[in-house]
């Protein structure tokens, strides 16, 4: 019969290595930053886009500006509980 390691001192190596690794885990890491790159193709669209909702979208603003400095802009309060419910809903 044969007996491997009879002091079983390689276990105990082992399980010491294991213990020294997860008191190193406790420690703040430094991670590296997250980056996004977009395409310059996509920027284009997008400016494309943008460009061509330019011109209805300073004239939405432009009147809700304006009804607001006068005083007759509305919202009906169903609206706004409907926004105000859907937004508590989703929590």
């Amino acid at each position: 019969m044969r007996i491997n390691e009879p002091n079983r001192v390689g276990m105990i190596n082992a399980y010491n290595k294991t213990a020294n690794n997860q008191v190193g885990k406790s420690q703040k890491i430094p991670m590296g930053k997250d980056e996004v790159n977009i395409s310059t193709e996509a920027l284009e669209m997008q400016r494309q886009i943008e460009d061509a909702n330019a011109p209805q979208r300073r004239e939405k603003v432009e009147q809700l500006k304006k009804q607001v400095e006068e005083g007759t802009y509305h919202v009906p309060s169903e609206r706004i509980a409907d926004k105000l419910l859907s937004f508590w809903k989703k929590r």
